[in-house]
């Protein structure tokens, strides 16, 4: 029969191991020991090193560091224009968002402006997304839906191009890249506030005489 001791062990080590990349996804540390509210510091065993793993490199650090800033920090060199991101769109994004990325049968992505306001917002690129760069960093991730991250750098610059051509954001000959992007300023970039002004995001957590 398991002792609380050797479960607390046992929490221990799988902590251990989900850190150094081995074994499955351990527990929320408020879940340990039986569900028992239990930080990793108090059980026993803490601070012993395993001798599992080992640091990353720099290079598989920089594998998962793809997160795009609205001001432009972390984007990659190289270039794409809206030409390019034409063709590019008819054959990777087309059968999803439509020839015009008018939608069907995926997102609209085109369109909408002036609907924000209205009781049926339609919230597109072009009437929605505050920063350009936020496009990049959308399809860097996510797209093509069915092989998503397989985008050269080159081949994001210019769907992104062609997306904020297509909703009248840049002329026809915008080249994008990391010095031009940043400077494309979204039809919505000041329909953002911060901090957020929504009560229910503000609010402090009641602890006491909550029913009243």
């Amino acid at each position: 029969m398991y002792t609380l001791e050797w479960t607390r062990r046992a929490a221990v080590l799988a902590l251990a191991l989900s850190a150094s990349g081995c074994g499955g996804l351990a527990p929320h540390n408020d879940q340990l020991a039986g569900g028992t509210a239990a930080h990793a510091n108090d059980l026993p065993g803490a601070g012993v090193r395993y001798g599992i793993g080992k640091a990353p490199s720099p290079a598989q650090v920089n594998a998962w560091n793809i997160d795009i800033q609205p001001d432009g920090r972390n984007l990659p060199p190289g270039s794409g224009s809206v030409a390019q991101g034409r063709t590019l769109y008819a054959q990777a994004c087309a059968s999803c968002h439509g020839q015009q990325g008018e939608g069907k049968p995926m997102d609209r992505l085109v369109g909408g402006k002036g609907t924000l306001g209205s009781a049926s917002p339609v919230k597109t690129v072009g009437s929605y997304w505050p920063y350009a760069t936020s496009v990049y960093d959308y399809i860097h991730r996510a797209m093509p839906f069915n092989a998503p991250g397989t985008l050269r750098p080159d081949e994001v610059y210019a769907a992104t191009a062609y997306l904020l051509y297509l909703n009248g954001i840049v002329p026809e000959n915008a080249v994008m890249d990391a010095r031009t992007l940043p400077n494309v300023r979204m039809p919505n970039r000041d329909g953002f506030l911060a901090p957020d002004p929504r009560p229910d995001v503000r609010n402090t957590a009641c602890t006491t005489d909550c029913g009243r």
